[in-house]
């Protein structure tokens, strides 16, 4: 039996573009992505704190150091530059693996710079 745990945390990062004509996902700046452990083309949940708007989509590699956190396709419909959003991904882990897991959790500046 495999559990659904919590494997990687973007805790309240600031959206910094919604780009309606782009063909879906989200962008997430490469250096958050590393330190939260997030690949491209991995499953996320997103969720807006401002209006509790709630996606399933998936990561695409935005620039090292850009602060990006980039909304595409029709989610730019639910979140807005400046809407504050919680970026989560899950891993299917053995009931032994996640006794002892521990998630990758990360708290960016306002910015979306992580904190030295």
């Amino acid at each position: 039996m495999f559990l659904q745990l919590l494997k990687s945390k973007i805790h309240c990062a600031t959206v910094t573009e919604a780009n309606l004509h782009y063909m879906g996902s989200i962008t997430i700046d490469e250096d958050l992505m590393d330190a939260a452990g997030l690949i491209a083309g991995e499953q996320v949940h997103v969720v807006n704190n401002n209006n509790g708007e709630r996606i399933v989509t998936y990561v695409i590699r935005g620039e090292r150091g850009s602060g990006a956190i980039c909304l595409n396709g029709a989610a730019a419909r639910l979140f807005q530059p400046g809407d504050v959003v919680i970026i989560m991904a899950y891993a299917a882990l053995t009931a032994e693996e996640a006794k002892v897991f521990q998630p990758k959790v990360i708290f960016p500046t306002a910015e979306n710079q992580l904190v030295p």
